[in-house]
């Protein structure tokens, strides 16, 4: 007779090491607790950019009427400040899920230490995690944006291309957010976190065109990630495009692929080594 044992996982150089091509399942375990959690925090993500909407674009924007939103091109007030808004939900959405929940869950919840006793590597976790996070900036997104078509503030055929953008500007938000908050080890430390987003939020012209601040001040917005989230939006939903689009994805791009690295370094540093 003979024995049948299972292998030792190998966790030790290589690919395996890192990846075992599932992080749906971290998806669905999220999907999963989900159904438990509060909803009220959920809709409060979402209903936040609505208000700002309500009160400063239709609000103030009777008011101000149209505003310079690309050199010789005036777009409404609402119009102006829509796509932005529509930017900070995806941010928020996304920032929710990959830093709180996930600081939760690594230094609480244990949940990565069984996670990664698995199959699973730590790339998984992060791509799964990650995901997860992009479902909720996108359901926060798909319903601005409805709205938005509602009161008539997409004013290009290219507004549609505003969902896959949101998609990117929420995947570089949750990766950079999860790096973060793999190396966070008190609730004082995350406060830094909204330390962060507010002045992004109010100074990344969100609300206001880039051209009041001074050279200086503007070269500091330029460098922050949610200004390219809005410039690109922006440009969408307005038709304004331009190839200068391009460097705002590949900002994006690179702020995920900075993420990812980190995140997965971090994970395995942590559990693994």
């Amino acid at each position: 007779m003979s024995a049948t044992t299972a292998e030792p996982l190998v966790r030790r150089g290589g690919v395996r090491a890192l990846w075992a091509g599932n992080p749906g399942a971290v998806v669905q375990r999220g999907l999963i607790a989900a159904r438990s959690s509060s909803w009220a925090v959920v809709v409060s993500g979402f209903f936040e950019p609505v208000f700002y909407l309500a009160s400063m674009g239709i609000g103030l924007g009777a008011l101000i009427g149209h505003v310079e939103a690309a050199p010789g091109v005036d777009v409404p007030y609402a119009a102006f400040i829509a796509p932005a808004l529509l930017a900070v939900s995806a941010m928020n959405g996304a920032i929710y899920d990959s830093t709180w929940n996930v600081f939760f869950k690594l230094n609480y919840g244990k949940l990565y230490e069984g996670m990664l006793s698995t199959s699973l590597g730590p790339l998984d976790v992060a791509l799964g995690e990650i995901l997860y996070a992009l479902l909720r900036g996108l359901a926060y997104a798909t319903g601005f944006m409805i709205i938005m078509q509602i009161l008539g503030l997409n004013l290009a055929p290219t507004a549609v291309l505003a969902l896959p953008a949101v998609l990117l500007i929420a995947f570089g938000f949750a990766s950079l957010g999860m790096a973060v908050t793999s190396y966070m080890k008190t609730f004082q430390q995350m406060d830094w976190i909204s330390f962060v987003m507010l002045p992004m939020f109010l100074f990344s012209a969100t609300l206001f065109p880039i051209s009041v601040y001074p050279i200086w001040v503007q070269n500091v917005i330029m460098a922050l990630p949610l200004w390219h989230g809005v410039e690109l939006i922006r440009g969408l939903t307005t038709g304004i495009l331009s190839t200068g689009m391009l460097w705002h994805v590949l900002y994006y791009v690179v702020m995920i692929a900075v993420g990812l690295v980190f995140t997965t370094k971090r994970l395995r540093a942590l559990f693994l080594d």
